[in-house]
């Protein structure tokens, strides 16, 4: 093996062995942005730095690339202006979305919960339909039951009207032949009494006629 391919292997073994071991890192996007008292860094600094995605009142901007600021404490100066944005900077709008993904978890959690419960009142409702169903059933069961007793109740009351009417008619008959059998009584003694003086009359008819037919003793001797 030549010198040259020697120190070619041990420069590529090299450069594996560190690209191996090399490590991943990011650039930290949190940034302090000092507040100054003039337009340029030559003017003295009122704040040592406001840190990225604070909110500021922005009161100001010059051509000069700098903007007068208010911050939440009052302190006024002058910031670069390139690091000021009208909206809020990508970890606050992730944060934002991490909360609101939170709140949407939360209400999904919640409306799971509902669901459950909403699904345990409808088994509960099923339940307590199907009882009130076969309790139905059994009082449409009675009720038939009832009607055929009350059926059975006007058709008794019905005989019994009709017998009452019977009975009634039968008692009028009955008076009526009652009334019917004293007239007849009546009637027979009252002939019985025309008859028995009807045969007093005759015999005192015939107790007055009789010696009338009968011939004289004088007649008889001159004869």
């Amino acid at each position: 093996m030549t010198p040259l391919r020697l120190i070619t292997c041990i420069i590529v073994l090299m450069v594996a062995a560190t690209s191996t071991h090399a490590k991943t890192v990011y650039v930290d996007d949190t940034l302090y942005a000092p507040i100054r008292s003039g337009e340029g860094t030559q003017y003295r600094i009122l704040h040592s730095g406001v840190r990225s995605g604070t909110s500021l009142e922005l009161l100001e901007t010059s051509e000069s690339g700098y903007s007068r600021v208010r911050t939440p404490d009052g302190i006024e100066g002058w910031m670069v202006s390139r690091y000021l944005t009208d909206t809020p900077i990508a970890r606050q709008r992730l944060e934002a979305t991490n909360r609101q993904l939170e709140q949407a978890r939360n209400e999904l959690n919640n409306l799971r919960t509902q669901l459950e419960e909403v699904t345990t009142e409808r088994n509960e409702l099923r339940s307590s339909e199907e009882s009130l169903e076969a309790r139905a059933g059994r009082l449409s069961e009675e009720l038939r039951n009832i009607k055929e007793v009350a059926s059975d109740s006007i058709n008794l009351n019905r005989r019994n009207s009709e017998l009452r009417e019977e009975n009634q008619k039968l008692r009028n008959d009955l008076e009526v032949l009652t009334a019917e059998k004293e007239r007849l009584e009546a009637r027979k003694e009252s002939d019985f009494m025309l008859l028995g003086a009807a045969l007093v009359l005759l015999g005192v008819i015939l107790a007055l006629v009789i010696p009338l037919l009968k011939p004289s003793r004088k007649t008889d001797n001159w004869a």
